[in-house]
């Protein structure tokens, strides 16, 4: 653990959404879609603490309903296609919706821990705190 300046909220989140390390931005994150490296290349922060659990899958399901079921509404109340049209676009829509933003809310979940200090990455946090 090389980095002594303290990371924001909103660094560490930006990091993590884009798969890196909360800590430095510049190790993986993630790796097999979903595996989270136990430790990061780059600086050797600690990742295995984290416990996402269900979590980014809830909130995946809560983001991708927003964005789909108004419009699938909205098509509907204007065009009234057949319901193998709503097939066609729906089902692969929130398909591709939910793989995509998957790791991208695990991401944010995980640096959001590693912020606030949650589960295993409360001795973590203290040591970036005593090195300031």
């Amino acid at each position: 653990m090389t980095e002594t300046v303290q990371t924001s909220l909103t660094t560490a989140v930006w990091r993590s959404v884009r798969g890196r390390c909360p800590n430095c931005g510049k190790g993986r994150l993630l790796h097999k879609y979903l595996k989270v490296h136990p430790t990061c290349a780059s600086c050797g922060e600690e990742l295995h603490h984290q416990r996402a659990d269900d979590f980014p899958a809830y909130l995946v399901v809560a983001i991708v309903g927003h964005i789909v079921m108004p419009l699938l509404l909205w098509v509907e109340i204007r065009f009234q296609p057949d319901y193998w049209v709503h097939m066609a676009i729906w089902l692969p829509l929130t398909l591709f919706l939910a793989l995509v933003l998957l790791p991208i809310v695990k991401g944010g979940i995980i640096a959001l821990q590693w912020h606030i200090g949650m589960h295993g990455f409360e001795t973590s946090k203290r040591a970036r705190i005593a090195r300031l």
